[in-house]
């Protein structure tokens, strides 16, 4: 299983969990990003996800690297989609284990602000109106930096 990886398919979160399961793990944390309904005041109907995969999965496995180093986890893993999702759909997903779960909530907060400032993956929103758009995906995460410093 690498790092950071893209899928095309549903995410299984049970079993995305279970791979990171240890007996010295004393806690597991884990992030789930959905598709919503509405952004900055537009009814949304759908999104797609493109990517430059080749760069992103090493950026995204540097990543997950970093915050198993920063934060002593013992295991780290995170999943993209791609292509088109509807409302609902379970577009990311991050998991943690770890000895203890200060370690996990900040290893798994690190690796989905660092993944939506650094990690090439663009978001087209379609709206109900018929109109769609690419969306900067990095301003949720400078706003996270600007309020929760990971350095």
């Amino acid at each position: 299983m690498s790092a950071f990886e893209f899928l095309r398919k549903p995410l299984d979160p049970a079993a995305l969990g279970a791979a990171l399961a240890d007996v010295a793990a004393g806690g597991f944390v884990s992030f789930e990003g959905w598709v919503r309904n509405e952004n900055d005041g537009r009814e949304v109907l759908r999104l797609d996800y493109e990517a430059f995969e080749e760069l992103a999965v090493k950026e995204g496995a540097s990543i997950v690297a970093e915050a198993i180093e920063r934060f002593g986890v013992r295991g780290a893993h995170c999943v993209h989609r791609l292509g088109e999702l509807g409302l609902g759909e379970l577009a990311v997903w991050v998991g943690v284990a770890s000895g203890h779960r200060a370690e996990a909530f900040a290893a798994c907060r690190y690796i989905i602000d660092e993944v939506k400032h650094r990690v090439p993956i663009w978001k087209k929103e379609h709206y109900r109106d018929g109109d769609s758009g690419w969306v900067n995906c990095e301003r949720c995460a400078e706003a996270a930096h600007q309020h929760h410093d990971h350095r």
